[in-house]
């Protein structure tokens, strides 16, 4: 752990490269929208990221090698697929030059209005939905939104679903952030549709239905074939491998940024997007070492799953096939607060391990004893379910997420298996808690069974371990009108600490509802507004390409 008595002494970086007026930590949506923006304002960029710089050689082995598919560098494994399990949670996210992108499914989704007027948010002008809106506009271009024109059986069973729940007439296809190509051109290689001659060549999607472990093709528009590919040819430098531990405020001004190896970097600058696991974690160390001391003591409240469950189901017939398509091509919504997108998922080989039988209750310890007790009493049906031939084909997944109050929170304290560390662990907030149980999945999931012919699932971390599953964290280091309230200002600014900047989804105080990568990215694309507004007389952003 960085500042321990054992540590080598921090070394500055002797490399003028490691040099910047801006460092960013992360390159994810945050991290990548901010690199990218800031070179256009003419500011010197690097950006440090923990994971590494992957290739598509690497995403296609990694389809056979879990070795190469999950991260965790503490055992050896440098892949891109992480999960981390804590007492009220499960977290999965990306690792690597693209952050999340890596691993996402590629939906980008506008929030409904709950979420512009949630509460949590503080007032600015004219709302936060007004606030927000040419920024949805530049991130969709930017991110390649199309809607998906392809309708596979998943799709029609989930309309079927849809229309059982009473919600027939909220079904759609879902945008995407996926080059298709033109009809009938599946696989096939062309110049960059979007960014003038610019951007990198595209393949059209080959609806393999992989898009959850890396798209290997060129066809999913990961953030390394936009924005970081834009940023790096306007001078901005990513040096992967590269973990962050503390960042210290100097008394002259600026920022030094303390790697787990021992460097020292120094910038005037410094944006903080390491997702809300790094990012929270960076600025609980850095405040219990006393180089942030003024970092606001609202730091891990308000983490929000997004009010997330998963659910699936396994289809009876052995040999059904639905994986052909992107990972999600159609949702719905059954009713206001609730959302709903189905899920191939191809290369998935530990679902088997993770699912078990479908059981309702709001309350975990009686909904740990049914589950437990169905599993005692049908212990081959599992094994079964274990053992399927052709498990991956015949599974549909479910992803149900809500725009409804609750939480949970973050803190630093000692890990319960090595208690000389101190580690990120949760806690309750002081709200709803995060639920692990939404009556709205299973029901997708039973109806959904109806329709194909098939077994509805829970996630045995939900039904047995209690905990609220979640791709899609947030909060934990929220805005707020004051210090008092939130960690950073309107303008994503740190309160106590100019300069420092927190632009990923740790600063989004509400859930979303929706798959929240559009909103993450819309309101980077405002940070990188406000900050050409505040360092030059014109808001003029005609120079930022994607911006109009």
């Amino acid at each position: 752990m960085s500042g321990s008595s054992n540590d080598p002494a921090p070394r500055l970086s002797a490399d003028p490269h490691d040099t910047a007026d801006v460092i960013v930590v992360g390159s994810g949506f945050g991290g990548a929208v901010a690199a990218l923006r800031l070179a256009e304002q003419g500011r010197s960029v690097l950006v440090l990221e923990q994971g590494r710089r992957h290739t598509p050689q690497d995403l296609l082995a990694a389809r056979s090698d879990p070795r190469k598919y999950l991260w965790m560098p503490e055992l050896g494994l440098r892949g891109f697929f992480w999960q981390r399990v804590l007492r009220h949670v499960g977290i999965i996210g990306g690792a690597g030059v693209g952050g999340g992108s890596i691993v996402w499914a590629g939906v980008l989704l506008e929030p409904k209005d709950g979420f512009f007027t949630d509460p949590a948010w503080p007032e600015v002008a004219d709302g936060w939905r007004a606030q927000l809106t040419e920024h949805y506009r530049t991130a969709a271009r930017m991110l390649g939104r199309e809607t998906t024109r392809f309708v596979g059986e998943m799709d029609r069973h989930l309309e079927t679903t849809a229309e059982k729940m009473g919600a027939g007439q909220t079904y759609g296809p879902t945008p995407m952030a996926i080059w298709f190509g033109a009809p009938g051109e599946e696989g096939v290689t062309v110049p960059d549709p979007f960014f003038g001659g610019e951007g990198p060549d595209r393949t059209g999607c080959r609806l393999c239905g992989a898009c959850l472990i890396g798209c290997p093709y060129g066809s999913k528009n990961t953030l390394d074939l936009n924005y970081l590919w834009l940023a790096e040819r306007r001078g901005v430098r990513i040096r992967p491998d590269t973990r962050v531990e503390t960042v210290a405020a100097m008394p002259e001004g600026g920022y030094e940024v303390h790697t787990a190896g021992g460097e020292v970097l120094r910038a005037a600058e410094v944006v903080l997007a390491a997702g809300v696991l790094g990012t929270v974690e960076v600025l609980f160390r850095s405040r219990e070492q006393g180089l942030l001391s003024h970092v606001s003591p609202r730091l891990g409240h308000g983490v929000r799953t997004n009010s997330e469950a998963i659910t699936a189901v396994l289809a009876d017939d052995p040999d059904a096939d639905l994986t052909r398509g992107p990972t999600i091509s159609s949702e719905f919504y059954p009713d206001e607060a609730t959302h709903v997108t189905q899920n191939r998922y191809v290369g998935g080989w530990n679902m088997r391990l993770q699912l078990g039988p479908l059981v309702d209750g709001d309350v975990p310890a009686r909904r740990r004893r049914a589950a437990l007790a169905e599993l005692g009493r049908h212990p081959f049906r599992q094994l079964r379910l274990m053992t399927a031939r052709n498990f991956i084909e015949r599974l549909s997944v479910f992803t149900v997420m809500q725009n409804v109050e609750n939480e949970i929170r973050l803190v630093m304290d000692r890990s319960p298996v090595t208690p000389w560390r101190r580690v990120l662990r949760s806690r309750t907030g002081g709200g709803a808690p995060a639920p692990s149980y939404l009556p709205q999945a299973n029901e997708v999931a039973r109806r959904f069974a109806e329709s194909v012919g098939g077994r509805p699932l829970n996630l045995l971390l939900e039904s047995v371990g209690g905990k609220s599953i979640t791709a899609h964290v947030l909060g934990g280091a929220a805005m707020g009108a004051d210090a008092s309230a939130g960690v950073i200002d309107t303008d994503h600014q740190v309160f106590g600490h100019p300069g420092l900047y927190l632009v990923d989804g740790s600063s989004i105080p509400a859930n979303v509802g929706v798959n929240p990568s559009l909103t993450i990215t819309a309101m980077a694309e405002r940070f990188a507004a406000r900050y050409r507004a505040r360092r030059t007389s014109s808001p003029d952003h005609a120079s930022s390409i994607g911006a109009q």
